[in-house]
């Protein structure tokens, strides 16, 4: 499970564009893609600033459903729509880089739509064009999980923001230590729910409390994952395999689930949190109100503010279907492994399984540069025979490690 060289390195003393490997007007288009994209804080935008707040309230009165507040846009979504429809990609020469920037293009369209309809009840549906239907076999398997394995509050000491912000501070430093020009942080914010990354910053709510078990596969997901593909992607010609290409986050949450397998951190908490992610979005899709969500979920089993918080990432901006993707870029991850399928070049930036083989062909054409740094659990000799292990089993409950 060791990355392999994706190509010769460019050295720092050699463009891209001395080394053979795109045309001018092929970077312009794409580093015009990839500034337009680092302007928008999308995760962000959906989050709402004041569902902390409001968790206590409800949780001693769970009958009404919360009313959530957000930040003001950042940005304009009238400018933001003429900005993507001005990208010069009519430009681009090769037709792999062609092929990847305009299925970015339409996405980063589609997300405009959901920045202006955030709060209304158009964000659904554009919410699910986003991020794919919720199938009835992942529903089942999501089902089955919440019905076998263990409920209840399954782990009792916790880590406060300001430790966990130690933690993460010194992985950081570890990636520090072999690339001192790695531009990533950690940081606590009060406007932030839990733990998440948007750039290339850990964002910690100042109310997180991580299981102490969770600590570092909580890292390896964020920082070894989330921001150690987002320093290699920028390191690439390619500068939007750092910003994300187009549907990268269902892979990306996929690969980082498998990080918490590979680095022995799977607890069954988790994998029951994913499970109720999967049904939870299907219940709101359904029609089902926030507090009969809520219900559904305690029902299952999950503690009272394990089923709020979860809901409220399903609920979140009008019916946020993002959640469902992590158990299933999981599953789709595993069978690829499963089916002799390597992860190396995924570390390499942000993009989908199903943008592999585009990726594979600029790799193999030398048009992609080594990884800056790769994830710290890799260095871990069971790693790769942990993530051999899962990708052999059937059942989804069998990969609890922790």
């Amino acid at each position: 499970m060791t990355a392999r060289p994706a190509g010769e390195a460019v050295g720092p003393e050699t463009s891209a564009i001395e080394a053979g490997a795109f045309s001018a007007s092929d970077l312009a288009a794409d580093h015009a893609m990839a500034s337009l994209a680092g302007t928008v804080r999308f995760l962000l935008e959906m989050t709402p600033v004041n569902a902390d707040d409001i968790r206590a309230g409800f949780l001693a009165h769970p009958q009404s459903d919360p009313v959530f507040e957000y930040r003001e846009l950042d940005v304009d979504p009238d400018v933001l729509d003429a900005e993507v429809a001005a990208l010069p990609l009519d430009s681009v020469t090769d037709a792999t880089l062609a092929a990847l920037l305009r299925n970015r293009q339409r996405e980063m369209t589609l997300r405009v739509e959901m920045l202006r309809a955030r709060g209304t009840p158009d964000f659904l549906q554009l919410s699910i064009a986003q991020y794919g239907p919720v199938l009835p076999a992942l529903v089942h398997r999501a089902e089955d999980l919440l019905d076998r394995l263990p409920s209840g509050r399954l782990e009792h000491d916790t880590v406060d923001a300001a430790a966990f912000l130690a933690a993460a501070k010194a992985e950081i430093d570890h990636y520090r230590s072999i690339d001192p020009d790695v531009g990533i942080h950690a940081e606590i914010r009060d406007d932030v729910s839990g733990v998440l990354v948007e750039g290339n910053t850990l964002l910690i709510s100042h109310n997180a409390a991580v299981a102490g078990p969770r600590v570092n596969a909580l890292l390896q997901h964020e920082v070894g994952t989330h921001l150690v593909t987002q320093v290699n992607g920028l390191a690439q010609p390619i500068r939007m395999m750092g910003s994300g290409l187009a549907h990268y986050d269902e892979t990306q949450e996929g690969l980082a689930v498998l990080a918490e397998i590979a680095c022995g951190g799977l607890t069954a908490a988790r994998l029951r949190q994913l499970a109720a992610r999967v049904v939870a979005v299907h219940s709101m899709v359904g029609g089902a109100s926030f507090v009969e969500t809520h219900r559904l979920l305690t029902d299952r089993g999950l503690p009272a503010g394990s089923a709020y918080s979860v809901a409220m990432r399903v609920y979140r901006a009008g019916g946020f279907t993002k959640d469902a993707i992590y158990l299933r870029g999981l599953i789709a991850l595993l069978e690829h492994v499963a089916g002799g399928g390597m992860l190396d070049l995924f570390f390499l930036g942000k993009f989908s399984l199903e943008d592999l083989p585009l990726v594979e062909d600029l790799s193999g054409r030398g048009l992609l540069t080594p990884a800056r740094i790769m994830p710290r659990y890799l260095t871990d000799p069971a790693a790769g025979a942990r993530l051999a292990d899962a990708a052999r089993v059937d059942d989804l409950a069998a990969l609890v490690n922790a």
